[in-house]
């Protein structure tokens, strides 16, 4: 792989800014003729924010816009074709880093320690054992029904480790959190394995071989400087303690299906006492079953919009022993069932 130059003489200037999938994003609505004003205002977004690489664009709105544009330009799976086809060089500093790197272990290493460079509200764990697993987890961020920008970031990475191996890498497995229904087959494709939906995390996974790689375009010298600069992009990164709702909601989500989202689990799964994910949702002025049943509301709205899951299966994923229990908890949230909601937005996305 050829080495490309780094910004202007200056390796400070390498973007960092966050945002780069909603450009693309935008740039592809473009040139479809999509009209993106309108997708913008609704993500809290503005031309001015797209038009300027250095402007960071905060996850969520990132999140949204992605959403928006898959609906107007009727992809369900836009964030895995953008990752499929943009320049791998766009995503700046994380990318020359791991590119320089003299191993493909020390590069999937130092993507993960740099990852919030790219994206303040996506970390990535490194878990090195019978084989490499690379976890990609959402903070502060609620990750729910998202799935364009961790499918961008999942196909995005392992395209990252084919082209700095000059290998045709196949990982062991890939999972997503989020459920789909029967379009996943060009992500299949393209990891060369089967992609599991609906699990309890989103991770892509090799053969521990994989770390002693050696890397086409090692270039130590270059690596230490833009070492430092990452280690400085960090420093400046500072991150509030923020709400906990986010991380609480995450962390429920891949529990849902197994009949397992109690304050007990979810609690332990963050890290902290029963008692003190009380005393700080209390302190916000949540409780959670309140946030529980929020979440599901939303997913339930989301998952419906789906034609290829069943009613069923969408009770299942949220959490409901049966039908009946589920059907039950809809009419309670908005006063109709599941399948009368469902034929609603049938008829209303036909008359669009």
């Amino acid at each position: 792989m050829a080495r490309h130059a780094v910004g202007n003489g200056s390796f400070g200037r390498v973007p960092t800014a966050g945002g780069g999938i909603a450009r693309l994003a935008c740039t592809r609505a473009r040139h479809a003729g999509i009209r993106i004003g309108p997708l913008l205002a609704q993500a809290g977004l503005t031309a001015a924010q797209i038009d300027d690489p250095q402007a960071r664009i905060a996850a969520r709105s990132q999140i949204r816009l992605l959403e928006l544009a898959a609906q107007a330009l009727r992809d369900d799976l836009l964030g895995f074709h953008l990752a499929t086809e943009f320049d791998l060089r766009e995503i700046g500093l994380l990318y020359y880093v791991m590119a320089s790197s003299d191993l493909l272990g020390d590069a999937i290493r130092r993507g993960a320690r740099y990852s919030t460079i790219a994206n303040e509200g996506m970390v990535v764990d490194l878990q090195a054992g019978r084989d490499v697993a690379v976890r990609f987890r959402y903070l502060g961020v609620e990750r729910r029904h998202e799935q364009h920008q961790i499918e961008f970031w999942l196909t995005a990475f392992l395209r990252v480790c084919r082209q700095l191996s000059g290998r045709r890498l196949v990982p062991d497995r890939v999972r997503f959190v989020h459920p789909r229904g029967g379009n996943g087959r060009e992500l299949q494709s393209f990891f060369g394995c089967e992609v599991e939906f609906g699990a309890d995390v989103d991770e892509i996974a090799f053969p521990p071989e994989v770390l002693r790689i050696d890397n086409l375009a090692a270039d130590p010298f270059l690596n230490r400087i833009l070492i430092k600069n990452c280690e400085d992009a960090l420093a400046r990164r500072e991150r509030s303690a923020g709400s906990l709702r986010p991380d609480l909601e995450n962390a429920i989500v891949p529990m849902l299906p197994h009949g397992q989202a109690s304050a007990r689990e979810a609690s332990r799964s963050l890290g902290m006492s029963q008692r003190t994910l009380t005393r700080r949702l209390a302190a916000e002025g949540l409780t959670f079953s309140g946030v529980l049943n929020e979440l599901r509301r939303d997913l339930a709205d989301h998952y419906l919009r789906d034609e290829s899951l069943s009613i069923s299966q969408v009770a299942w994923l949220l959490g409901f022993g049966n039908l009946s229990a589920f059907t039950h908890a809809f009419k309670r949230w908005t006063g109709t069932t599941p399948r009368a909601a469902r034929s609603s937005d049938m008829q209303k996305s036909e008359q669009e």
